[in-house]
């Protein structure tokens, strides 16, 4: 196996874990309540940010990921 095909499986591996952590902030973060007929929503503004962070470095680490294990097919 070629080293960067493995970089590029762990990087792969990576970015779904970073981006499941990166959806369970963004839920976590935003929570309704519905209290009498009315709606009550609260959300966590930092929080969501943090989870929108964690899911574009998720991209990121996914498409070099893919660039890496493309790259060791040529």
């Amino acid at each position: 196996m070629n080293v960067s095909k493995v970089i590029g499986i762990i990087l792969i591996v990576i970015s779904l874990g970073v981006g499941y952590i990166g959806v369970n902030k963004v839920a976590d973060s935003t929570k309704a309540i519905n209290f009498l007929g009315i709606e009550i929503d609260a959300s966590n503004e930092s929080g969501q940010m943090q989870g929108f962070i964690y899911l574009g470095g998720a991209i990121l680490l996914l498409a070099g990921g893919l660039y890496a294990v493309r790259k060791s097919n040529n």
